[in-house]
């Protein structure tokens, strides 16, 4: 079953293309919603909860229709907003009774379940003391807490560590952890924050100018890399090698193992392999083709009289990948824009 289901989904605000031809194919658990200010991500999540609805496109959320279904969304969803969205006057035990009275429950079983949700986000002792009152970290907790009164089935998180500190957002994503492994709901989390992502979640979706640039596994995400390794080496006498050749200083050690390493590194790329040099040619990162074998860098070390002494494939954390998916799709559409532009020239 998906969660999220929905094709072509587009929206506009006048001229401005918030959304444009947004597939989303969501399983249960933890998804990331990733984006630059302007992606298109508040639109999203305004959709999906039944607030918006889009100007053209289909699709189910929670097996509701988006096109229909806004009411019943919001009854079996937990929106935990980004703004503080608090009621001056109101005590803690007030504010969330009164969420759970908008999301339809019975005033009755809305407090009583207001008294159990504070306690497990840890405002028990707080429940009677008035909003102005709270801290910012008090605020976020107490968001998430009229996000679960009603038990929903999928809770949308926006910016949920927002405006805390170290310690404070340590302890609202241990809080998140906490609930996702003990109640397995499934969470769609909207952050700027790809730390956050990468501890929380198993999926992500990234948001690039109203479009989806990358949905799927984070570990998808990060094997399509596993082609890049970080090599060392040194010559068979225990030199490191070096960029530079001059035996004039080096009595022709250091001279003839730059040598060998230029020799190998042209083996290397003329096997398929992309060399990423770096100011020390003994430290290098490559890019390997897809039927190489990793027996082959030790087999061409050795015929140039090198050893391997490194030889690690190169992990890339969620920022890194979400810049290089959005820069690769920003140049694809260039060059399709360009090639567009040159068959009308034509």
């Amino acid at each position: 079953m998906c969660i999220v289901d929905i094709q072509n989904v587009e929206r506009r605000y006048g001229s401005v293309h918030a959304l444009r031809g947004v597939d989303l194919r969501l399983s249960p658990g933890t998804i990331g919603l990733v984006g630059n200010n302007g992606a298109g991500k508040s639109t999203l999540l305004k959709i999906l909860l039944g607030l918006l609805r889009p100007d053209s496109g289909s699709g189910t959320i929670l097996a509701e229709d988006i096109m229909s279904s806004g009411r019943n969304l919001r009854g079996r969803i937990g929106y935990m907003s980004e703004s503080a969205a608090t009621v001056p006057m109101l005590r803690g035990v007030e504010f969330v009774t009164l969420s759970g009275d908008l999301y339809g429950m019975p005033h009755r079983d809305a407090r009583r379940r207001a008294h159990e949700v504070l306690n497990y986000v840890g405002l028990g002792e707080l429940r009677y003391r008035r909003l102005e009152e709270y801290s910012t970290g008090n605020v976020q907790r107490l968001k998430l807490a009229a996000a679960l009164v009603h038990d929903p089935e999928l809770l949308l998180l926006d910016e949920p560590t927002n405006g805390l500190d170290p310690a404070g957002r340590a302890g609202m994503l241990r809080l998140i952890e906490d609930l996702i492994a003990e109640t397995g709901k499934s969470v769609i989390l909207c952050t700027h924050l790809l730390g956050d992502v990468e501890r929380l979640c198993q999926q992500v979706v990234m948001l690039d100018r109203g479009r989806v640039v990358h949905q799927g596994t984070i570990r998808e995400l990060r094997h399509s890399i596993r082609s890049r390794y970080a090599l060392n080496w040194q010559s068979r006498n225990g030199h490191a090698t070096s960029e530079h050749t001059d035996s004039e200083h080096t009595g022709n050690v250091h001279g003839d193992a730059g040598d060998a390493a230029a020799r190998f590194l042209e083996a290397l790329r003329n096997g398929g392999v992309e060399t990423h040099g770096t100011t020390n040619w003994a430290d290098q990162v490559v890019s390997v083709p897809a039927d190489w074998r990793s027996a082959r860098f030790f087999e061409l070390a050795a015929e140039h009289g090198l050893v391997l002494t490194g030889l690690v494939p190169e992990e890339e954390d969620l920022e890194r990948a979400f810049l290089r998916v959005t820069t690769e799709k920003a140049e694809s559409e260039t060059q399709a824009a360009a090639a567009g532009e040159g068959d009308r020239g034509n």
